[in-house]
This record gives C-alpha cells, structure tokens and sequence, in this order.
C-alpha cells in the first residue's frame, strides 16, 4: 500500500510494501526510474551512478524504465521507432530489484 503525505510543503510518498532493506536509507536506486530525458522520473545524476535491473530473476540491460513498488519494466519492442523517433516500448510485468553498480557486489537491493 502507499500512501501520500505532505511533510514540510512537499508531497512525500510513502510505500508501506518496501522491504526493510529500502526503508532504512541504504544508498538503493529510487522507486521509479526512466533513461528518457523528457520524463518526470529522469534522473541523470543517479543514472551517471549504473543501475542494475533483475526483472524476474534475470539481469536485464535493456531497460527503459522501472517501477518496482508496481512491478513492471519497460523495455524497447525492437527497433521500431514511433513517428516522433522514439524507440515503441512494451510495459512487462513482475518483481523488479534494482541496484547502484558503482557500489560493487554487495550493493544495497531496492524490491518490493
């Protein structure tokens, strides 16, 4: 479950459904994340870092972007382009661990 609440004139949300591991501040990669500069959840200076995506089980590199509290990646349909040039994207479902590669091997894992 999450639950939105305003802490100081911002809105915080707040995901009860997050491992304890996410809740204890470890340095982990955030909830939501897009490699799309024209997206709200673009974050250039936590990309810069590496984040490593398991999408069931599997090391996947060919992300887009992610949500883990909803559990669900997307990754490009191929090579097709929409009529704008952007890759088409296909959203899939499952849990979703991510992870900062520049903190080595046994670097903190955001999941759900």
């Amino acid at each position: 479950m999450s639950r939105i609440e305003l802490t100081s004139g911002h809105l915080q949300l707040n995901r009860e459904g997050m491992t304890e591991e996410t809740k204890s501040g470890a340095d982990v990669p955030p909830d939501h994340l897009a490699i799309n500069p024209s997206s709200p959840f673009f974050d250039e200076d936590k990309l810069k870092r590496g984040v490593g995506i398991r999408f069931k089980g599997t090391v996947r590199t060919n992300v887009e972007e992610y949500c883990i509290s909803e559990g669900w990646v997307r990754v490009q349909a191929g090579k097709t382009l929409d009529r704008k040039g952007n890759p088409l994207t296909v959203k899939l479902a499952g849990p979703v661990e991510a992870w900062y590669e520049d903190l080595g091997e046994d670097a903190p894992v955001a999941k759900a």
